[in-house]
């Protein structure tokens, strides 16, 4: 019995080191921008949370961190090389790496936020590059999409936070040959590739949900969302999502058999309900009042929060109806969204920090504070990690200690 049981250790051990668990990653632990298990203030002092360090010298870009219990790793562009920084908890630098060539062109930067599984970090660049390190700087791998998928770069740089699961890493090429492959994070191998249909990428990163007994990736392409069993990596069906300039970089959210998208441009979103099979799925509703352009959007509660593009403002709107609730003229009037321990936190485009309740009848804003630091367009994402608030601003990333 004692031999059995120490087999079914070492076995469990070795599937927990194969499959895994993500330690950071894009807009939280679910790609839904919730980050959970937080205990957090319900009220900022005046001036703002407590400012704990910044770092400056990132170069350009609009990456979010990624945050480790002991590491903090972010992207960013000198004189068009991407980096790969680690820093400790007190802001210290640890290592610097490149990864190549970064996109140079319209709004230049990093694009990637790093996604960090165990001992490994891996990253896209803005011109096609995949690349994978160990956490002490070191480059494992690096698969160049254009190359080996005949990838075709966007108006503004290939931009996708990758994602992991199990022993895959999920990268969206939009070849004409390769929408959307899956390759082995030990070693860059190709273990599989959809054609699809055929589109560019959309400037999207992939998730994972559970639907029934399917595990299904969602995206966006140039012009649609689209769906894929992510076990058999079968392309099972794609919906029209058209926007100017195909610029689809907000992840769908999904609940309860449903999917939701939305993009900017005057677009908007749509609402999707997936037969028990996933395998295809129908309209419920559209809109076009909430159309974030890069913002993505948080549900809580049964309603969907998030700020427009076209139509400037902070909207509310019915989960299952699409109703609007609100439109709040306020805080630079659109930016990005998050929630964490019951209230929403929106980092405006004008550089305002704000904590929110989540009410469906108005923008109840509790407290707010402004980013001065850092330079360029305010578009990175904030990050929680353990009550700490991390904000990215070009060069710069501040850390605030939110904690109560």
């Amino acid at each position: 019995m004692k031999k059995i049981m120490i087999i079914g250790l070492f076995i469990g051990i070795h599937i927990l080191s194969a499959f895994g668990q993500v330690d950071s990653q894009w807009r939280g632990p679910n790609r839904d921008g919730v980050y959970p298990g937080e205990k957090l203030l319900k009220k900022w002092p005046a001036a703002g949370p407590k400012h704990l360090w910044t770092i400056f010298g990132l170069g350009e870009g609009y990456s979010s961190a990624a945050v480790t219990d002991d590491r903090v790793y972010i992207t960013g562009m000198i004189s068009g090389t991407g980096y790969l920084f680690a820093f400790d908890m007190k802001g210290r630098v640890v290592w610097k790496s490149s990864y190549g060539p970064e996109w140079d062109g319209g709004h230049s930067g990093a694009r990637t936020t790093p996604t960090v599984v165990g001992n490994r970090i891996y990253l896209l660049s803005g011109q096609g590059l995949c690349a994978c390190f160990d956490t002490n700087g070191k480059k494992k791998w690096s698969v160049d999409l254009m190359r080996n998928f005949k990838a075709r770069n966007l108006k503004w740089g290939i931009t996708e936070s990758l994602l992991v699961d199990g022993d895959k890493v999920f990268c969206t090429p939009g070849g004409k040959d390769v929408m959307i492959a899956a390759l082995d994070r030990h070693t860059g191998k190709t273990l599989w590739k959809i054609k699809g249909n055929g589109q560019k990428s959309g400037y999207c990163s992939p998730w994972i949900v559970r639907h029934g007994n399917m595990r299904l990736l969602l995206t966006m392409t140039a012009k649609s969302v689209i769906g894929i069993d992510a076990d058999k990596g079968t392309y099972l069906w794609s919906y029209s999502h058209v926007t100017s300039y195909d610029v689809n970089p907000n992840t769908p959210l999904y609940h309860d058999g449903k999917v939701f998208t939305v993009s900017g441009y005057g677009t908007g979103g749509q609402m999707f309900k997936l037969s028990k099979d996933g395998k295809k799925m129908d309209l419920l509703w559209s809109q076009d009042t909430l159309d974030s352009q890069m913002g993505a959007a948080v549900l809580v509660n049964g309603y969907i929060y998030g700020s427009g593009h076209r139509n400037r403002g902070w909207h509310c709107l019915d989960w299952k109806t699409g109703k609007v609730q609100f439109t709040a003229k306020e805080l630079g009037n659109k930016g990005n969204i998050i929630f964490s321990d019951g209230l929403l936190y929106c980092y405006s485009e004008k550089g305002d920090v704000a904590l929110v309740k989540p009410d469906p009848k108005k923008f109840a804003v509790i407290s707010s504070f402004k980013i001065e630091k850092g330079s360029g367009p305010h578009w990175a994402h904030p990050v929680i990690k353990k009550g700490w608030l991390y904000i990215r601003h070009g060069e710069a990333l501040m850390v605030y200690d939110i904690a109560r």
